[in-house]
This record gives C-alpha cells, sequence and structure tokens, in this order.
C-alpha cells in the first residue's frame, strides 16, 4: 500500500520551510479539535444510544399522522387540480384547445404555457444549493415537449373527477419529433436535439447540447496510461475490463407527491407541501414567480417518504399558478400512474472499467467511465454521474493511479432525479462486480484481495474529488471496514457453506464493500432554535425534514443528551419557513451530521443559560455543575434541582428573568464516510436459472448510532430496496417512448413475501467531527446488494450477471453458452 510520506518528527514539511501553500497533510490533520463533551462511552450516555420510539410510530399506524391531503378540510373554497401531460416523446404542441374544459361547471381555472399566471422563467427542478449546480432547462408548462408526461396544461376544479374530466376535454394537437431513446445514440452528431444550448441557462461544465451531453467531466490522479502500456510488458500485472448496465428504479413513496398553494391573509403565496428542501423550494418559487423570498412561505407536514423524489420540485409551479388563476387554494395530488412515468427516477447508467493488479493483489491502476441516461431534462445530471465514481473509488484509495470520465446525456425518456444512495449503487455494483473478477482471474480469495487494498483509518483520500472539486482532500478518521468484513463473515456462515444433496443445486455467499458521504462537503448549513418551558421540556426546532426515519427523534436525544433531560421531553416542532431555522433540507445523508451537530450546538448553548439561573439557585459556581436524569447537580455538595424549577425560576423568578433559548448554526467542509459490507448467501438452479437467497447481511460503521433502533431500520428499509434494483427494477418503454410501466403490478416491487431475510450489524467507531461520534447511515445500505448478488452467483456456478435487474433467464442463458 503507498501511504505519504511524513517528514520526521522534528523536522518541518517542505511547504512549511518554503513558505509555499499548506500541504494537504497539514491542511487535513489527524487530530480533530472537538468539543470536550462530544466523545462520551457507552456508560455515560444518557440520550444517545439508547432504543428509543420513534416519536410518531404510533401516529403513523394508527393513522392519526396528517399528511399533506390531510389539510384539505382546513381550506373550504379548496380547488382540486389534475395535470394534461404530453402523449408524444418529442414533438411540439401546435394548438391546445381548452374551451370544451372551461365549460365544464364547476371548472375553476385551465392553464396553459400561455396563460398570464405561468411564468416563462427557465428553472431546474433539482432542490439543490443556490447557484445550482443543474442546468435551467424546465418552464412551468412546456410547448416543446421531450418526454411522454411533460406537462402542456393544468386544471383547478371543485373537485377532483371533475378536473379529470376537463383534461379529457382538452384537444391537443402536436407536431411530432423524432425520438432518441439510447443514450449512446443520442451522442450521435446526426441525432435528433433534444435542447437548443441557446435556450438552457446555467449550462454545466462539459455540456455539448449538439450532441445531447448534457454534462461531462473527467479526472486524474497519477498515469493511468502509463501504468496500462506498462502492464502489457510485464507477466506479472493482469489487466481486467469488464462492464456493467444499471436500469431506471421508482421511489415507490407511499405517499404520492401533494402541495397545496394559497394566498395567506398577507397576501403571501403559502404551501403546504411534501417536500425534502423546503427552503431550497421557496427560493426557487421566489425566482420562477419574481415576488421576494419573504413572500414565500413553505409548510413541510409528516411526509409518507421521499427516498430523494421530493428533493426534486415538480409540482408546486403548477400548483401556485393553478391557485392565481383560479383566484382560490388549490391542491395538486399526482397519481401513481404519474409517479412512474412522469416524475423522476434513478437514471439507468453504463459503467465500464479497467484495472491493473499485480498477482499478489496490489492495485496499481483503476480507470472507471459512466454514462448516464438523464432523460429529458437535466435535474441532477452531473452531480449523481459525479457520484458513480467518487463513491465507491475511495474505498481502493491507495490505488496510486486512478481516472474516473462521467458523462450526462439527454434522451426523450423520463428524467432522473435524486434517489437514495445518488450514484453510488451504479458505481458500487460496477466497482464491487469487478473487484470480484480480479479476484477470480488471480485465484485469489475475494474478501482477501479487498482487505489487502482497503482505505484505512488516517488515510488521506482525495479519489472523492477527482472531479467537479478537484481541490476535495479528507482524512478518514474513523474506518470500522475490517469489523464489518468480520462480523458480516461471521453472521453469513462464509467458510461453512455446505453444498445441497442435490447436483443442480450450487451454493455460495457473496461480498461487496460499501461506502457513502455524510452531507456534501463545504456545501451545507444546518441551523436550530431551542427553547425551554417553564416545566423543564424543550421546543426544538430545525429547518431539516424527517421524511420517515425518525430524524425528529434523533434530534431530539441529542439535545437531551446535553440537556440531561429526557429525550420525550424534547418536542422537534416541523419544518416550515417561517418560523424554522434554515437547512438546506433532508438529502445528502445529512441530516443526523449536520442538522444533528446544530441541535448539539444549540443545545448547548440553552444548558450554559440554565446552568446560570440552577448556579443561583444552588449557590454554586456553574462550572461545578452538571445536567443528568432531568436535574442539574452540584458534584461538590450533591445537591440538585430540577428542570422544572429551573425552567420557573427563568420566567417567574425574583431576581433575573429571561426565557432560555439556545440557537446554533453548523456547516463544515468534512463529510465522514460511513462503511459497510454486504453479504449474500444464495442458491443457484443450474437447470433453470432460479436463484433463492437464503439471507442479506449488511454490517456497517455508521459511527456512534444516536438510535441503534432507527439505524437497523434504516438498514433493513435500504436493504429492501437495494434488493428491488438487483432483482426486479427498470421500467419498459415501446419504441416510441412511451411507458409501458404504470403501476406496481407492472413494476414487480418484491413483497413482503419475496423479500429474504435481512440482518443488520452496527459497527461502532467514533467520529470525532460528528455529534456525539455519528456518521450517517440512511443511504450506505443501499449500496450494496446487487454486487454481492450478483458476486454469490458468479462464485455458486461461474456466471456474472453484469446488467441488472439479476433475473433466471439471464443465467439460464449464461449457462447455455
Amino acid at each position: 500500500m503507498s501511504r505519504t510520506d511524513e517528514p520526521a518528527e522534528d523536522e518541518p514539511a517542505a511547504d512549511e520551510r518554503q513558505g509555499s501553500e499548506p500541504s494537504a497533510e497539514v491542511r487535513h490533520p489527524i487530530e480533530w479539535d472537538e468539543a470536550p463533551n462530544n466523545q462520551k462511552s457507552a456508560d455515560e450516555r444518557q440520550a444517545i444510544s439508547k432504543r428509543e420510539e420513534k416519536n410518531d410510530a404510533r401516529k403513523i399506524v394508527t393513522g392519526e399522522s396528517k399528511y399533506t391531503a390531510d389539510y384539505a378540510p382546513n381550506f373550504p373554497d379548496l380547488a382540486e387540480a389534475a395535470v394534461l401531460r404530453s402523449e408524444i416523446a418529442h414533438g411540439y404542441v401546435t394548438e391546445i384547445d381548452t374551451s370544451a374544459a372551461e365549460a365544464m361547471d364547476g371548472v375553476y381555472a385551465v392553464i396553459t404555457p400561455d396563460s398570464e399566471t405561468v411564468p416563462d422563467r427557465k428553472y431546474t427542478s433539482a432542490g439543490q444549493s443556490y447557484p445550482e449546480p443543474s442546468p435551467w432547462d424546465l418552464t412551468i408548462l412546456r410547448r416543446k415537449v421531450r418526454f411522454v408526461g411533460d406537462p402542456i396544461a393544468a386544471v383547478a376544479a371543485k373537485n377532483g373527477d371533475i378536473a379529470d374530466r376537463a383534461i379529457r376535454a382538452i384537444d391537443v394537437t402536436y407536431e411530432e419529433l423524432d425520438p432518441v431513446l439510447d443514450p449512446e445514440e443520442a451522442t450521435d452528431p446526426d441525432a435528433p436535439r433534444i435542447h437548443d444550448p441557446e435556450e438552457v441557462e446555467n449550462a454545466q461544465p462539459g455540456a455539448d447540447y449538439e450532441r445531447n451531453v448534457e454534462a461531462h467531466d473527467e479526472g486524474e490522479i497519477g498515469d493511468v496510461d502509463g501504468t496500462f502500456e506498462e502492464a502489457a510488458t510485464r507477466d506479472d500485472w493482469v489487466v481486467t475490463e469488464t462492464e456493467w448496465k444499471t436500469p431506471y428504479q421508482s421511489h415507490c413513496v407511499p405517499e404520492p407527491h401533494t402541495t397545496i398553494a394559497r394566498r395567506d391573509q398577507d397576501d403571501r403565496i403559502h404551501l403546504v407541501t411534501s417536500t425534502q428542501v423546503p427552503y431550497h423550494t421557496r427560493r426557487q418559487l421566489s425566482h420562477l414567480f419574481d415576488v421576494p423570498i419573504r413572500d414565500v412561505r413553505v409548510t413541510k407536514p409528516r411526509i409518507g417518504a421521499g427516498f430523494g423524489s421530493k428533493q426534486s420540485m415538480l409540482i408546486e409551479p403548477i400548483t401556485v399558478a393553478l391557485m392565481e388563476a383560479a383566484g382560490r387554494p388549490v391542491k395538486l395530488e399526482t397519481t401513481r400512474r404519474e409517479q412512474f412515468y412522469a416524475l423522476r427516477s434513478r437514471r439507468p447508467a453504463r459503467v465500464r472499467l479497467r484495472s491493473v493488479v499485480t498477482d499478489k493483489g496490489d492495485i496499481k491502476a483503476l480507470d472507471m467511465s459512466a454514462v448516464t441516461n438523464s432523460g429529458a431534462y437535466g435535474p441532477h445530471g452531473r452531480t449523481v454521474t459525479g457520484s458513480i465514481g467518487t463513491k465507491p473509488l475511495p474505498l481502493y484509495t491507495h490505488t496510486p493511479n486512478v481516472r474516473f470520465e462521467m458523462t450526462a446525456v439527454h434522451t426523450n425518456l423520463p428524467v432522473g432525479g435524486a434517489i437514495r444512495g445518488y450514484g453510488a449503487p451504479q458505481g458500487h455494483f460496477a466497482l464491487e462486480g469487478h473487484m470480484d473478477e480480479v479476484a477470480h482471474e488471480l485465484g485469489i480469495d475475494p474478501i482477501e484481495l479487498r482487505s489487502r487494498n482497503l482505505i484505512a483509518e488516517g488515510d488521506l483520500e482525495a479519489v472523492s474529488g477527482i472531479t467537479m472539486k478537484s481541490e476535495h482532500v479528507r482524512r478518514i478518521r474513523s474506518c470500522g471496514l475490517d469489523e464489518c468484513i468480520a462480523e458480516g463473515k461471521a453472521a453469513i456462515g462464509w467458510d461453512e457453506i455446505e453444498q445441497p444433496e442435490e447436483a443442480h443445486l450450487h451454493r455460495a455467499c457473496g461480498v461487496a464493500l460499501t461506502a457513502q458521504k455524510s452531507g456534501v462537503a463545504g456545501d451545507e448549513l444546518g441551523a436550530a432554535h431551542i427553547k425551554m418551558n417553564e416545566d423543564g421540556s424543550f421546543i426544538l426546532q430545525t429547518g431539516a425534514v424527517d421524511i420517515g426515519p425518525g430524524a425528529d427523534t434523533a434530534m431530539a436525544q441529542i439535545a437531551a443528551e446535553v440537556l440531561g433531560a429526557r429525550s420525550e421531553d424534547v418536542l422537534v416542532q416541523p419544518s416550515d419557513t417561517d418560523i424554522s431555522p434554515f437547512d438546506y433540507g433532508a438529502y445528502a445523508s445529512s441530516t443526523t451530521y449536520v442538522t444533528g451537530s446544530a441541535v448539539k450546538k444549540a443545545a448547548e448553548d440553552a444548558r450554559d443559560q440554565l446552568l446560570k439561573f440552577a448556579s443561583r439557585m444552588l449557590e454554586e459556581p456553574a462550572d461545578t455543575l452538571e445536567t443528568r436524569d432531568g436535574t442539574v447537580r452540584s458534584e461538590r455538595t450533591g445537591e440538585s434541582v430540577t428542570l422544572e424549577e429551573v425552567g420557573y425560576e427563568s420566567i417567574y423568578g425574583d431576581e433575573v428573568r429571561a426565557q432560555v433559548m439556545g440557537q446554533a448554526s453548523f456547516s463544515t467542509d468534512e463529510s465522514p464516510p460511513p462503511f459497510g459490507a454486504q453479504f449474500a448467501d444464495v442458491t443457484v438452479n443450474e437447470e433453470t436459472g432460479e436463484f433463492e437467497i437464503h439471507k442479506l447481511v449488511f454490517a456497517v460503521d455508521c459511527g456512534v448510532a444516536i438510535n441503534p433502533d432507527l439505524a437497523e431500520g434504516q438498514v433493513e428499509g435500504a436493504m429492501h430496496m437495494s434488493y428491488e434494483l438487483a432483482t426486479s427494477a427498470g421500467l419498459s418503454f415501446d419504441d416510441d417512448g412511451t411507458p409501458e410501466t404504470l403501476g406496481f403490478r407492472d413494476y414487480g416491487m418484491p413483497t413482503t413475501a419475496d423479500q429474504p431475510p435481512l440482518k443488520s450489524i452496527l459497527v461502532e467507531t467514533y467520529e470525532p467531527t460528528g455529534p456525539f461520534g455519528a456518521k450517517s447511515v440512511a443511504e450506505i445500505p443501499v449500496n450494496g446488494v446487487p454486487p454481492a448478488l450478483s458476486n454469490a452467483i458468479r462464485r455458486a456456478v461461474g456466471v456474472r450477471v453484469s446488467d441488472l435487474p439479476i433475473t433466471a433467464e439471464k443465467i439460464r442463458a449464461q449457462l447455455d453458452e
């Protein structure tokens, strides 16, 4: 393994001697200056690392939780909406006749691209930081249509039935253009051009709209070509080349996208909407409708899961435009059909890999290229495609020569967007499948090959910045991969597999290692505000969004740990841009790490204030007091007061009265990766190609788990989503680009009867940059099942399925070759 050479202990670094810019070693020291209260042993922890019940669990299972659509009765004059979407994949709308729809009883408004309330400004639907790293290539309603599903008109009516009938009464005339459905064909100079480059604002690096290329980037460390040239002259270096393909994947959110838009009593635009990014949505609506940010309010109620789909602003602009046209509140709730073909999905990818590895198993070079299908528009195209390489490649950061090239391509198919894993599942399928092929060629155990080249604690890792942010380097301060491998290997029974008695059945285990990030380094901001009530309870407000996994519960536990309170006495309020502190939103596995750090700092601010009151009450210096179990106790005398007594004293006391209120913001250039090891145990029938998965095991290093129950739930849910990608994901289309997958029955999402047994293992490490040592856990388990399953099948019957989904037909076809 190659490591960065360190100067002698008493010798200054070269850059210090020469007065040049500090080196990465200096800028990213191993030591981290953390708060003294951050690291707590297991027996010192009061609220964190406890298996607290998810605070809304009972409300969800009893139907008491209120989602966006449940707020409709709050608006007696509410109209319901429906959207007319393009029936062709490519062309122009030459005429829209809305007269029949407008004449129907109960229709309040019909809007088209030419309506006064429909701005023609460009924007992106990607809910990302500002300025958005996605092209502005959308308008609210479209005259030029680029896929079946493009919105071209919308109706607000007395109820949903009338709105649906009105939509069907609109007569549309098209001028059809030839569609292009394959990314490789799309880049041919003679292929139909999907976007006019003059009409796209904020175009991304490497964009070439003459060839339907949305973005292109590449980066290199070392000398990749030179290494392959040298490999051609050596017998002890092995070159391996592979190609991998992944399909569309739907988010399959239980709650469809839903928005209610109204004008409030101050004539401001107010949205109640199922979004992961309230503040980004507010900013984008302000831009689109040319109103001050202060005149837009976004309220996020309970969300029925997001998985990245609700990081996109998809229906909010249409709802606002309809509200303005109808002059009354409007609710737009998408259908399940729209969810599958008209909104957002995981983008298909083709990934090619080449490697040079010595006959001892040392990786000398990795060369990865990825081409993705962005579909008709470009939200998240550059950033997701870049993540295909920048998330998994750091697993083997000791590789001295690495190159990654990425290209995002437009076609006339549905739009790719953000989805759990954000490019990492596509990249891990390729890289971890490739590693097994290398192990097979070398005759080395696949775990031994990986362990020989793995990233480790203390490493200075630059591969994650190989594209887009080439200056980005990070120090690995926590890494439990060795433990993940050992515990996962034991749990799956790697060394204890017994073959079935039937000669046509073959059993084997497969492994895949995974990595992710904790937020976006240098591009996140979380804030928190906490106030103390007189009874010793607390109200916590953040702009973060709990999209189902229990983030609000984890935030309450972090605050309670600092304050010495019970976690149930910390009430977390839902996000509302008028009330909540700013937050980028729930995406990029950032909530626990980024927002949790802000919550911890805000709670520390409040704790300092309440200790001052307790100090006067106990007549003890504040620095001799500790908070624990709902009390403030003197270490010297053992005397104590309850938090309730402090609360009453702070608000009603005779000497000093002040509300205890803590607040803080948090941003960082750090993004510590969680690590994981996925194992699959499978038996394959060589006569039919059918396979049975006996067990899926995922061992994860997420630092300190704030709530082990919630962390394990994240792992199991993500493994199910990963299993779906491995075995049944994909959307189908006819030759004209018309979608054929329009519901769960067509999609084939695995049911509980299909799901193999799952086992999650939490391997605790300590991440000094995270709140109480925590890293992320939400996305990393979605990366591992496809490569682990493909690797298990390869070991069982000797065939490689490199084109997802993995099916019996594909296995049987290769066995017949």
